[in-house]
C-alpha cells in the first residue's frame, strides 16, 4: 500500500487506513462521506461519521475495495461514532467551530498515544 493518506479509528484505537487513491475513491463513491458526517473540519478531510449511516452509505454505493475493511470496523466499533483522521494535510483545525471537534480532537489525542 502506497503511503496512508486517511485513517479511520474507532475509541479503542482499531484502524482501517486508506491511501490516497482509495481516499479519493470513497469520497467519490460516496458523496464526500456527507450523509455520514456528524462534524468536520470544513478545510481537511478529518472529521467524525456514524457508524450506522457509514454501512449503510457504503452497502448502497458502488463497489469499493477497502468497504468489507470499513464495515467490520464499523460494525465492531465500541461507540456510535468513527474518527477520521486526514494524514495528508497540515491543518490545526482552526475553522473547525462545532463541538465536535473537542471530541475528535481529544480522541484522536488519546489514540495516538496507543
Amino acid at each position: 500500500m502506497a503511503a496512508p493518506a486517511l485513517a479511520f479509528l474507532d475509541d479503542e484505537g482499531e484502524e482501517v487506513l486508506l491511501d490516497a487513491d482509495e481516499a479519493d475513491a470513497l469520497f467519490a463513491l460516496t458523496d464526500g462521506l456527507d450523509s455520514t458526517t456528524v462534524s468536520a473540519c470544513p478545510q481537511c478531510r478529518s472529521r467524525i461519521v456514524a457508524v450506522v449511516a457509514l454501512v449503510d452509505v457504503l452497502n448502497a454505493a458502488p463497489p469499493f475495495s477497502r468497504s468489507s475493511a470499513l464495515v467490520e470496523l464499523a460494525d465492531e466499533a465500541p461507540t456510535l461514532h468513527l474518527y477520521v483522521r486526514d494524514l495528508m494535510t497540515h491543518c490545526e483545525h482552526r475553522a473547525w467551530l462545532d463541538p465536535g471537534y473537542e471530541e475528535w480532537s481529544e480522541a484522536i489525542d488519546d489514540l495516538v498515544g496507543l
